[in-house]
């Protein structure tokens, strides 16, 4: 009787190693390959960060040289300019070429300043931004701004309208670098006016953000041009630099923020700056 017991109990051992082994290499081959495809997109995941890090490097190599680059040729460019202004002051009043001479020099002094203030917004945008940090109320620095802008849009026949948030919003911010990027969505703005119109600077908040909303009525922007507008030197306006909203979107990313534009041809644009609200 004990014989058939123990023949059983072992081929119940087998039976239940077996099944032991089946499920083990069955976990095997379901987990082998998931092991894979994580390890896979672990090393992936790896070399997209070694690219991004080498990028970063090359980048950072790229503003260093060309911001010496930019700083060589600023120097005997003040040299040019200043010796344009001498030979304008040389130039005698009763001789008959002075007037030919003098609209020759008056063009390359005012190309050469051009020529140095593309420079100055280059040095400005490529270099390192070093931001003071301190409260900063929103309502207020929008009425310095108000007051500030507001004869430069009476000439342009532009209406120049504040709307206040209801309370204090104080954010984190270097008031000199924010109110540059806002000052530069103003001047955007009346520009896009030629005939007048009408610019709101809207104050707003929630419960994690606060808001400045530059809104124009002007003759907006195409839809093919909006993802192109923040792009550096990207400029249809005649003159421009096409550092302005490149500008302003690298301060405003700097302070930890974001700015979305919304635009409507033949109706007007609107520029949102959302800035994280001080706790």
């Amino acid at each position: 009787m004990r014989r058939p017991l123990a023949r059983a109990a072992v081929f119940r051992y087998h039976m239940a190693m077996s099944d032991f082994a089946r499920g083990l290499l069955a976990g095997w081959v379901i987990a082998a390959p998931l092991a894979v495809a994580v390890a896979w997109l672990l090393f992936r995941r790896g070399q997209r960060y070694q690219a991004r890090a080498k990028d970063a490097e090359r980048l950072a190599e790229l503003g260093t040289l060309t911001g010496g680059l930019a700083h060589e040729i600023k120097n005997p460019l003040s040299t040019v300019q200043l010796n344009l202004q001498l030979l304008l002051e040389d130039l005698r009043p009763g001789d008959p070429a002075t007037s030919r001479l003098r609209h020759r020099l008056d063009t390359a002094e005012r190309e050469t300043a051009r020529l140095r203030e593309i420079l100055d917004d280059f040095l400005r945008y490529a270099g390192r931004m070093e931001l003071e940090l301190k409260p900063v109320e929103l309502n207020s620095l929008c009425e310095d701004l108000v007051d500030f802008f507001l004869p430069q849009a009476q000439l342009q026949r532009v209406q120049l309208r504040l709307k206040r948030w209801h309370q204090e919003l104080r954010v984190e911010a270097d008031e000199r670098l924010l109110k540059q990027a806002i000052l530069n969505l103003m001047l955007n703005a009346v520009q896009a006016m030629p005939s007048g119109g009408e610019l709101i600077l809207a104050v707003s908040a929630t419960s994690t953000e606060a808001a400045i909303d530059v809104t124009d009525t002007g003759c907006g922007i195409p839809p093919e041009d909006l993802d192109k507008i923040f792009r550096a030197y990207y400029s249809k306006r005649r003159g421009g630099t096409g550092l302005g909203l490149a500008m302003t979107r690298r301060i405003i990313e700097e302070h930890g923020g974001r700015i979305t534009v919304t635009s409507q041809v033949g109706k007007g644009t609107n520029f949102s700056v959302r800035l994280p609200l001080k706790r």
